[in-house]
C-alpha cells in the first residue's frame, strides 16, 4: 500500500485522537478519512449522483385522450 505523509495541526490531530479515542495521529486521520468516505458512499446512495440527473426532470408524461 502506497503512504502518504502530511503536515497536520498538532492540536488538531490531539483533538481527533480524544475524540476517536485513538492512540496516535495516523490512526486517528485514518479513522476519519475512512468515516468521511463512507459517509460520502451513503449519501450518493440515498441522493444518487450526477448520472442519475435524469431522475430529477419534471416532464410528466402527457394524459391520453379518448
Amino acid at each position: 500500500m502506497a503512504q502518504v505523509t502530511v503536515a497536520l495541526d498538532a492540536n488538531l490531530a490531539i483533538d481527533v485522537m480524544m475524540l476517536s479515542g485513538t492512540k496516535n495521529p495516523q490512526d486517528a486521520v485514518e479513522l476519519v478519512l475512512r468515516d468521511y468516505l463512507a459517509r460520502g458512499r451513503r449519501t450518493e446512495t440515498r441522493t444518487g449522483d450526477a448520472a442519475d440527473g435524469h431522475r430529477l426532470t419534471t416532464d410528466r408524461p402527457t394524459t391520453q385522450e379518448g
